[in-house]
């Protein structure tokens, strides 16, 4: 199988993340629940995962780094902890699922910035306009799902920190692949899958905290600390970290995060969007389809959507599965940046790579669309 659906989760892993998955099975039990040695095995490889998160992503203590089951959990309790039941929100154009089905359950009165695709300075001068005092959090993706738009966080977080107003970002399909410094950021959260291009396992998440926020729990329970209190501890990652852990997820995470550090997010980057610029250029010249993206790939990471011409995605979706190539077709749970490209009734085709992508199985996709439009 050609497989071009990481922007769901990557599939292919480095070798040693399955190898630790099954030795943790074999050796760890839970972290903080004893001091013999399945124990503390577990306590170990628990704080090695954070102390490499903390090291990716510029945070000086590795207690900031919670783990969760997976981004969407990560970003609710990030949104319910800033934002109040009827509370206001501003969010990017570009938003998942994840983002505006917490804020619609809170009731929130929601402000989506409108800017056109691949448009970053469009984007950051809207967001200037809509950011005042009395919004509760600004939340923005850094890369969209959808289109691979890399949004101006960092100019965003420039915005949010002078004007007093707590920033959000979702690094689902940046993570691994873009750098992010959380302390020179200022961010109050950033939420992240593991399973993504951290090339953890599926079940896992991280949510960065911001030092000086206390974040509101969405689950209550055992934590191994402070027993004989009925509250939840008032430190992380305890507070948000009820119940028994993801041993053997937290153990492929980790693997995933060295192999991430030691390729270098720069160099995953650049094979990503190279691959994903071969798949722009070939695909262009097939009858009927369009393709979103500049031609330099100005402001976009390594997602690529196309759509064709009196043909639904779906059937593109199921033809190429019928080749062996697997892509995703529709609305990818994120109509929101549908609306903001202008696709909401059509939805794309979504290519989007990995480091384990060739440029021999790009070619083999544009063939095979080839031979389906023919």
């Amino acid at each position: 199988m050609i497989y071009f659906d990481s922007a769901a989760t990557t599939f292919q892993k480095p070798p040693a993340v399955e190898a630790a998955m099954v030795e943790a099975l074999r050796t760890m039990s839970s972290p903080g629940r004893g001091g013999y040695s399945a124990a503390m095995r577990a306590a170990d490889a628990a704080f090695d995962c954070r102390s490499e998160l903390a090291e990716l992503y510029g945070l000086k203590n590795p207690e900031q780094v919670v783990f969760t089951m997976n981004a969407t959990h990560a970003l609710n309790i990030a949104i319910k902890t800033l934002v109040p039941p009827g509370g206001r929100a501003v969010i990017s154009g570009y938003e998942h699922n994840a983002v505006t089905r917490p804020l619609e359950a809170l009731g929130a009165q929601v402000t989506a910035v409108s800017s056109p695709l691949f448009q970053q300075t469009a984007a950051v001068e809207r967001f200037a306009q809509l950011i005042d005092g009395g919004v509760d959090a600004v939340i923005c993706s850094h890369v969209s799902n959808v289109f691979g738009f890399i949004q101006p966080v960092e100019a965003v977080a420039d915005l949010c920190r002078r004007r007093g107003v707590p920033l959000i970002v979702d690094d689902s399909q940046a993570a691994g692949v873009l750098p992010l410094d959380m302390e020179a950021l200022g961010a109050a959260f950033v939420a992240m899958p593991g399973h993504k291009g951290l090339y953890g396992p599926q079940g896992t998440g991280v949510l960065l905290c911001g030092a000086d926020v206390r974040p509101r729990t969405l689950l209550e329970g055992g934590t191994g600390s402070f027993s004989i209190r009925q509250e939840m501890p008032d430190f992380l990652p305890d507070r948000l970290e009820a119940g028994t852990h993801n041993m053997p997820g937290i153990a492929g995470l980790l693997e995933g995060v060295r192999y991430v550090r030691r390729r270098g997010v720069e160099e995953i980057c650049r094979r990503e969007r190279r691959l994903a610029q071969m798949a722009a250029e070939e695909l262009r010249v097939l009858p009927g389809v369009t393709v979103f993206a500049r031609p330099d790939l100005h402001a976009q990471a390594g997602v690529l959507s196309f759509t064709v011409r009196d043909r639904e995605v779906e059937e593109l979706g199921v033809e190429l599965a019928e080749r062996g190539i697997a892509v995703r077709a529709g609305l990818h749970c994120a109509p929101l940046a549908h609306r903001s490209a202008g696709t909401l009734e059509s939805g794309t085709v979504r290519l989007s790579f990995s480091d384990f992508n060739t440029p021999e199985e790009v070619s083999r996709m544009v063939s095979a669309m080839a031979e389906i439009l023919h």
